[in-house]
């Protein structure tokens, strides 16, 4: 026999004794068994990934992947199945079809494979309305998903693009945000078509804006999903974004005639006023040397262009959701900031943050250079 063509795990058991040599010959015909599955499995993805497979994709499924179904790669085998699933006429065979596909990986070594076919049977029930039922298939693969160290990043994917449909439609504004962004950090832009990457910016800067727990969406700003509303008819929703990063009540004046153009935004349109002046605030805070940020009610209006009158509540407002820490002298109309909460900063910002950092360390050196300069008997002795 040819030893090059004998796998390396053979290589050393030449001169083995006869007994030996049958286990690890057994060993080798298992390897060349396994391998011959997996290029099989590789064949069929490529295979199926083909449009002009659509016509033969349920009856292959059926009288030949589910002959030797359980000897392959099981999370291939769902990627096959959910191609599969996508050729049945109505969501009703499909969930059929694909509640089977789970129950066959269901098993303690293909988890994963559990978790990547229950969500999409969870969001054929989201499109058939049975919530419930959905959220319970969600629940279980999370709490699946919890118990694994590392798991590929498809399976992820599949679980936050799945629950982040469940968030919209029950206008769960805050959790949609998040989960597409987690659902973003485990996929290729490049992999989503361009009308999938202008629907996912735009309901992502909805659900931003229109959140009452998000204040800070820096993270969305930088990411590169936005660049896909530029040119389009929504290109002004990423520049209200910017506007409220900035807490540019101006642009917001001039940006808001679009927000009729879409029902939360409309209906949201008073918080949201509230929700940029709170920008306003926070970033004028944050604009500010720590040392510098006991300011009068009279200097937070002309800076931040809010009406004089709203700036105490506004303060008060800032402080009750932990956005600021600090107190307010009512008598004196002061406001005495001690906190700010982080923000994600772009190149702008940095470049403000490396200034201050400067001007901190010359105002160390000066003070070293003062006491080094009235104490030096001190010193001395």
């Amino acid at each position: 026999m040819d030893h090059e063509k004998i796998p390396d795990f053979l290589q050393d058991q030449r001169d083995s004794s006869p007994d030996d040599l049958q286990h690890y010959f057994l060993s080798f015909e298992d390897y060349w068994e396994r391998k011959l599955w997996h290029e099989l499995t590789d064949i069929l993805i490529a295979y199926y990934a083909e449009a002009q497979s659509a016509a033969q994709r349920i009856p292959l499924f059926n009288n030949f992947v589910k002959s030797f179904a359980d000897k392959i790669n099981q999370l291939k085998l769902v990627q096959i199945g959910l191609s599969t699933a996508s050729q049945f006429p109505n969501d009703q065979e499909r969930l059929k079809f694909l509640s089977t596909l789970a129950t066959r990986v269901d098993k303690p070594a293909s988890q994963d494979a559990c978790v990547f076919a229950l969500t999409s049977v969870a969001s054929v029930r989201l499109r058939l309305h049975q919530t419930a039922e959905a959220r319970k298939d969600l629940d279980r693969c999370e709490t699946i998903l919890d118990s694994f160290d590392s798991v590929e990043n498809v399976v992820h994917a599949s679980f936050y693009r799945v629950s982040a449909t469940y968030y919209q439609q029950h206008n769960e504004f805050a959790k949609y945000y998040r989960t597409s962004l987690l659902y973003l950090a485990c996929v290729e832009l490049d992999s989503l078509t361009a009308d999938e990457r202008h629907r996912l910016a735009y309901d992502i800067s909805i659900a931003a804006l229109v959140s009452d727990t998000i204040y800070n969406f820096g993270e969305l700003l930088l990411h590169p999903i936005l660049d896909s509303l530029v040119k389009t008819q929504h290109a002004w929703l990423r520049d209200l974004l910017f506007a409220f990063n900035r807490g540019d009540l101006h642009a917001f004046s001039m940006l808001s005639s679009h927000l009729q153009g879409n029902k939360l935004l409309q209906e949201h349109q008073q918080f949201l006023y509230q929700k940029i002046s709170l920008a306003a605030l926070t970033q004028l805070v944050f604009s500010r040397a720590p040392q510098d940020r006991s300011m009068t009610f009279a200097t937070i209006s002309e800076e931040t262009k809010v009406q004089h009158n709203e700036i105490e509540h506004l303060i008060m407002k800032a402080l009750s959701l932990g956005l600021l820490r600090g107190s307010i002298d009512q008598v004196d109309e002061i406001a005495k900031i001690t906190w700010v909460q982080p923000k994600v900063l772009d190149k702008e910002g940095i470049e403000a943050m490396r200034t201050r950092l400067r001007e901190w360390s010359g105002g160390v050196e000066k003070l070293g250079n003062w006491i080094e300069g009235v104490g030096e008997d001190v010193w001395a002795a």
